[in-house]
This record gives structure tokens, sequence and C-alpha cells, in this order.
């Protein structure tokens, strides 16, 4: 079905992997296309719980391919609005996903390959994982990806990382927010994946949405009475929720929520 991407749904884990390491899958227009098409298909698939971007070869993503950049040299300025525009919902629908979104970096990300793993809930790295914000040394600027880069190093971490181009280790991407975890190699990446799909598939599919959406809403507004109200409306709409309902009973009862498979490790019920 897809030229430059591999999707797979195994229990409840639906798995979008970058597969241009001849590339080092970097984005171009069609892989970008492809990888907004599979998010919005996961999104609207029930029987996935939980999605994770993974990759082949080397590189996680190496920013923009370079066949595609000599293309769009030659774009008038509608023609580079359309084409940023692309990239700006594919990572809408990746930050936007009401299933939690892992990333599992094995390699270098540079410019919209750091903007993918910062849309990403979660991610975690190999510890010779190498990343950077390269657009300044080309006089462009990290524009589309800068809303979710920001969000998850903040802005003084970006004002050093965006300003200089310079590369930084996964130590680093680790101490300002990039990424949650450091791992030696590619099984330890798969075993704290695991780890964390485990634990996502015994929470609530409806409460991951709506936590998602919660976090959105408050993250960097001050405390007010809007963001109170707001707040005391979503825990009351989702106390009365049939999986709020459900969650609530299975608790009191001590038994397993009916979005637990009979084995009890999370999963789609059977």
């Amino acid at each position: 079905m897809y030229r430059n991407i591999l999707t797979e749904i195994d229990t409840g884990v639906g798995i979008v992997t970058l597969n241009r390491p001849e590339r080092h899958n970097a984005f171009d227009d069609v892989m970008i296309a492809e990888l907004a098409d599979a998010l919005e298909a996961m999104s609207l698939d029930s029987a996935v719980r939980v999605v994770v971007i993974s990759s082949t070869g080397k590189s996680f993503c190496a920013g923009a391919d370079l066949n595609w950049m000599r293309r769009a040299a030659g774009y008038s300025l509608e023609d580079n609005r359309n084409d940023a525009g692309e990239l700006a919902e594919m990572l809408r629908r990746v930050a936007d996903c009401p299933k939690p979104v892992v990333a599992r970096v094995q390699g270098p990300a540079y410019g919209g390959g750091v903007g993918l793993v910062a849309a990403c809930d979660m991610a975690v790295a190999t510890f010779d994982t190498r990343f950077a914000l390269t657009e300044v040394k080309l006089g462009l600027i990290p524009a589309v990806i800068s809303p979710h880069v920001i969000a998850a190093i903040g802005e003084r971490n970006a004002r050093r990382y965006m300003l200089t181009a310079e590369a930084f280790s996964a130590a680093e991407a680790y101490r300002i927010g990039l990424v949650h975890e450091m791992v030696a190699d590619a099984p330890a990446l798969d075993a704290v994946v695991g780890e964390w799909v485990e634990a996502l598939l015994k929470n609530g599919p409806q409460a991951l949405a709506e936590c998602k959406q919660l976090i959105r809403l408050v993250a960097g507004r001050p405390l007010g009475p809007k963001v109170i109200d707001h707040t005391v409306d979503a825990i009351a709409r989702v106390r009365v929720s049939p999986e709020g309902q459900e969650g609530l009973g299975a608790f009191l009862e001590k038994r397993p929520p009916d979005w637990i498979d009979p084995v009890g490790n999370g999963g789609v019920p059977s």
C-alpha cells in the first residue's frame, strides 16, 4: 500500500516504520503524505490502542531529502506554503492522535526527524543517537516543527540548539526532555517500548485520549477560572462516561476492567 513506510497492527499496537534506509529515512512529499495517511488510519481504527513509530537502517530520520529540497528550491511562495502545510498536517496528526504515540529512535534524527520525535508522546533512543536542528545552516528556519520541539525541550534550550545548529547527544536529549529514556542497543529499545506498551494497554482507551487532550489544553496556560472550569468539567464528564463507570466499578469490585484481555496484560478484549 505504501512505498516508503511499513505498517502493521499486532494485539492493539499499530506500528509505523519509516522504510527508506538508503535515504536515511529522510522526508519527501510522498513519505510525508504516507505518514499522514497511516496516522489517520490508526487514529480511526478501534483495533489500535497504541502507536509506535520506528525506522529501518542506521538513521531514524535525517530530516528533508536532498532531492526533495532540490525540487522545492524552485517552488513559488504558494507552492512552499502548500508543501510546508503537508508537513505541518502530518506532525499534527502525530501529536493529536487519540492513542499514545511512542518514538523508537534507533539512530540519528535531524531537522524534521527531531520534530517527529518531539510530536510523539514519549520517546526512547540509543546512547549513540545524535540529534540536530540544522535548518539555519542552510539559511532556513525550523518553523513547522517548532511548536512540537519547543513544547518538548522548552524555549531556552530551543534558543541554543535552533540557533547554533550544533549536534547533541542522546544524553543531552534526555536532559532537555526530547527523549524519556536512553538505552544501549536495539534489543534494549524493544524492551523499553514493550514495557511502555504493556503499561499503556492497561489503561482506559478513552481516558488516554481525554488525558492527551487535557494536557494540550492545560499546558502553558495560567491557572485561572477558565482552566479550573475546564478541569472540573472534564473529570465530571469522564466519571459519568461508560468507560469511567466501568473503570470505577472494576476497581471497587476488585476485577480487571473490560478493556483488559482475560490474560490481564492489556490489549484488545477477545
